[in-house]
């Protein structure tokens, strides 16, 4: 097994990660899908993030919400996404530039130590740290494909 710890901001009482580069990410266990949620500009040329697909909607936010579909290489800790997708919405304002998926932590054991202000993941020794979440379309709807030993299909979707 392989462990890492990120710090995350006393200053919030949801769980916020602190990332590289100031950015911050809120853990949301709830999420099926990454959503990047401040301006896209920094998305697409800060971090070299590749467009996919305009006005794709998805489950969030309370409801159906639209946003454009990027791929983007991100890393998390250990953990390293490759392409990472994630939707582009920054219709809420919110202090966190980016929600963090539950998908992209199937497999892993993860902590949320609010009392110390750490957020630990253990990852398997059947897990890799190289992380692969994929859109499929099936049945009219885009689905999120999680890495886990036999990618299995996650619930969430993109409609």
């Amino acid at each position: 097994m392989k462990q890492f710890t990120l710090n995350l901001d006393v200053k919030q009482q949801r769980p916020v990660i602190k990332l590289q580069d100031g950015l911050r990410a809120l853990l949301d266990t709830g999420a099926y899908f990454p959503v990047w949620t401040d301006e896209e500009g920094i998305l697409a040329e800060d971090l070299n993030a590749k467009l996919v697909k305009k006005n794709v909607s998805f489950t969030g936010f309370g409801g159906i919400a639209t946003g454009n579909l990027y791929r983007v290489m991100f890393e998390l800790g250990d953990l390293i996404f490759p392409s990472l997708p994630i939707v582009a919405n920054n219709d809420i304002a919110v202090p966190f530039s980016m929600i963090l998926s539950a998908t992209m932590l199937k497999g892993l054991i993860y902590e949320i130590d609010d009392s110390n202000h750490k957020f630990n993941v253990t990852i398997p020794d059947k897990e890799s740290t190289i992380r692969n979440l994929k859109v499929e379309s099936s049945c009219g709807q885009l689905h999120i494909l999680c890495n886990s030993g036999d990618m299995k299909l996650c619930e969430g979707f993109l409609g």
